[in-house]
């Protein structure tokens, strides 16, 4: 599964530092290590990763910062882990525009399995074609977007959700049901998928309090209309 791939692992603590950069080389990462903020922002800047992962308590340049510098210029996953654990700071990591949020302690299995995870969904589908459905325009191969010719700039975990609701057109999703299909999760913290939704909302509505792709149905979940009549 990694094939090499460059991760940039940003965490103050250095025995937590060394147990995940040994563990992630040795299922065959390519691990940058940093002890800070700005180590991160420059390792990112001078190479780029296949993803981060931020310690979001962090010296000099705080995870928050760090994250929103880098999803400002780029749709690379991020995990982010942190020893706030509560909803209301969990809530506020995925706000950063972050794909997973991993509190500690966490075992090096469930780790890897969240990277594997985000990689697996930020790789090319086996489909490459592109796509219309009712507005919207696919590129898997690019993972690009574009909307009445408009290209929507989306996160990693952003466009997953999007495509898994394009292909579900019309259909009472279910919280639960988007955590299995776009984070594969077979359970987990209902609130990551209301804060993406928010998010997405932001970018393909165009009033997002009054959404007319993506609606709320009201105990059951969410219903997505790829091309919704005037």
């Amino acid at each position: 599964m990694a094939d090499g791939a460059r991760v940039i692992l940003v965490e103050d603590d250095p025995t937590v530092r060394r147990l995940v950069e040994a563990y992630l080389d040795a299922h065959g990462y390519e691990t940058v290590s940093c002890a800070n903020g700005i180590e991160g922002r420059a390792a990112f800047a001078q190479a780029g990763a296949d993803l981060l992962i931020v310690d979001r308590m962090l010296p000099g340049l705080s995870g928050d910062d760090l994250c929103r510098e880098v999803r400002a210029a780029s749709p690379v996953p991020i995990i982010m882990l942190t020893a706030l654990r509560d909803e209301e700071h969990r809530i506020g990591g995925l706000e950063l525009g972050v794909d997973d949020y991993l509190g500690k302690p966490f075992s090096m299995k469930e780790l890897l399995l969240r990277v594997e995870a985000v990689l697996r969904r930020t790789r090319p589908h086996s489909a490459t074609q592109t796509f219309t459905v009712g507005r919207f325009t696919v590129d898997p191969t690019r993972r690009r977007v574009w909307t009445r010719g408009q290209e929507i700039q989306l996160t990693a975990r952003e466009y997953e959700l999007l495509v898994f609701l394009l292909h579900n057109p019309g259909v009472v999703l279910s919280r639960d049901e988007i955590l299995a299909g776009v984070w594969d999760w077979a359970f987990g913290d209902g609130s990551t998928v209301t804060v993406h939704v928010r998010r997405l909302r932001e970018k393909i509505e165009t009033d997002p309090t009054d959404p007319v792709h993506l609606r709320t149905q009201w105990g059951a979940g969410y219903i997505f209309d790829p091309e919704p009549q005037p």
